[in-house]
């Protein structure tokens, strides 16, 4: 009987599905593209939050986000119900599972012996020996977040975790982090935008490389693997190091098409989201939403800026990728391994105005790169209908060959990348504390492969595009008399979301 294939997961973190050489955008990526070339792609996946936390346990439990719980950033995903995911499924079916990276589970207290490893004040009582298990994962190299700002620090030892302690070891005493905030210049004018002096052989795109890398020469030959590569850009701030940050232009880079705000033609919530304060408990959390989570207007050529650093990121990550395939080639493991490459959720980047991300589901937000390659997988091809990094828990199980759990709302992506299934519709759903913006929503979602449609449950306001004839989404047709019949059928697939939801939630901890 054949051995079941590894299984290799790559994320990158808050990365748009057009920003790939393949889409046509002017970005560099040509381990992706060579990716996407030897194997299939889905060219309209979308995440199941718009947001890091709950896009994450998705992923993981194969469960939209009311149903496991972690609904928004700071609600905590229940160390029991991880449990239930691929990567404890996996294990116990003969994998040894992993995890590199930037895992954002949030920090239930009982998720190990020692507390929460992702907390910053728990991760001082961890030994430095400790590597798991967590989360369902036989074994971990974690890092704290992954991405900085004044008030979310790079924890020094004996706080943070495995990246952590390798960073504060760069170079002389607090080297590493005094070059991240300093300026190459010239310096931008662009918000959350430099040219950060770190080098790149001390960044986490880095480190997560070269412990992959490491795991893999490695691996127990005798026992598949599975194993999620997390890189936690290319995520605000746009602090790219050279010369990753020099490879592509703002005198080149091509900027959104719709950078222009357009609130008026717009639900509510979307003017409220930019404007109302943020109601976080502590006044360091409101200040880190105003300035850090939200982005004032900028000009073209600031957002040429910002999107030529964003790029640079990504094509850092790019080069990480290509280093893994290569050596899964060098070691004779590319044939045995199913290798998916995609991202939590993507980035606004300058559409209608708006930057980073927040509850406006635009499509640069919503939609996300998705490529497979591997054993089976046709090459080159694309697949067109809508589905969700949600399903890519029964995806592992059926190419493991283990029953999928009746209680998940993951779909497996076996049969669309052997051409024998097609999908309709696929979910995103948003249950928003006003610590973010100062505005409470319940924000549902579907997407066809022509149209979205998005309900906040509470006010019943919405808005609806027509993506086939309107793929900017500059008309909201929610009201218009005409276009009726489609939001009711919409609305009857919000009504028809699969699997349970939850009567109870966990905390809200901002």
């Amino acid at each position: 009987m054949p051995r079941s294939p590894n299984i290799l997961l790559i994320t990158s973190d808050q990365h748009r599905w057009d920003c790939f050489g393949f889409e046509g955008r002017r970005i560099g990526t040509p381990w992706l593209d060579r990716m996407a070339e030897a194997g299939t792609r889905f060219s309209a996946a979308i995440t199941p939050n718009l947001v890091c936390q709950p896009a994450r346990a998705s992923i993981l439990t194969g469960m939209l986000p009311l149903t496991h719980g972690a609904y928004d950033n700071f609600v905590d995903l229940d160390a029991r119900t991880a449990e239930r995911g691929w990567a404890r499924r996996l294990s116990d079916a003969g994998y040894f599972s992993k995890f590199i990276g930037k895992g954002h589970f949030g920090e239930d207290p009982a998720a190990t012996p020692y507390g929460a490893p992702e907390s910053r004040e728990q991760s001082a009582g961890f030994p430095e020996d400790w590597s798991g298990p967590y989360m369902g994962f036989d074994e971990v190299e974690l890092m704290i977040l992954g991405h900085w700002h004044e008030f979310l620090p790079c924890e020094r030892p004996p706080r943070g975790q495995h990246f952590e302690r390798w960073f504060w070891n760069r170079g002389g005493d607090g080297e590493a982090w005094s070059l991240w905030a300093q300026d190459f210049g010239p310096a931008p004018e662009a918000a959350q935008t430099w040219f950060s002096k770190l080098p790149d052989l001390w960044h986490s795109t880095t480190w997560v490389t070269d412990r992959t890398l490491a795991f893999l020469d490695g691996c127990d030959a005798e026992k598949p693997f599975c194993l999620w590569v997390s890189y936690p850009d290319p995520h605000h701030p746009f602090d790219c190091p050279e010369p990753w940050s020099r490879v592509h232009s703002a005198d080149d880079v091509d900027i959104s098409r719709t950078h222009a705000r357009d609130l008026d033609r717009r639900p509510w919530w979307h003017r409220a989201a930019l404007e109302n304060e943020p109601q976080a408990r502590s006044e360091q959390s409101r200040i880190l939403r105003r300035e850090y989570s939200r982005i004032e207007p900028q000009t073209d050529r600031q957002l040429a800026q910002m999107t030529a650093n964003y790029y640079g990121e990504i094509a850092f990550i790019d080069h990480g990728v290509g280093r893994i395939l290569g050596r899964l080639d060098t070691l004779g493991l590319a044939d045995d391994t199913l290798i998916l490459f995609t991202a939590d959720h993507g980035e606004l980047l300058g559409d209608h105005g708006l930057y980073l991300k927040g509850p406006t589901p635009y499509e640069g937000l919503l939609r996300v790169g998705l490529i497979a390659k591997g054993p089976g997988v046709a090459a080159g091809r694309v697949v067109a209908d809508p589905v969700s990094t949600v399903d890519l828990a029964a995806t592992f199980y059926d190419y493991a060959g283990i029953d999928c759990p009746d209680d998940i709302q993951s779909r497996s992506l076996k049969p669309l990348l052997v051409g024998r299934d097609s999908r309709d519709v696929a979910y995103s759903e948003w249950n928003l504390h006003p610590s973010r913006a100062g505005v409470e929503l319940q924000l549902r979602t579907v997407r066809t492969g022509n149209a979205k449609l998005t309900v906040d449950l509470l006010s019943g306001v919405g808005e609806m595009y027509d993506l086939e004839n309107d793929p900017d989404e500059m008309e909201n047709l929610f009201d218009d008399a005409g276009r009726q019949g489609l939001r009711r059928e919409l609305t009857d697939m919000i009504r028809a979301r699969p699997g349970t939801i939850l009567s109870r939630f966990p905390e809200h901890r901002e």
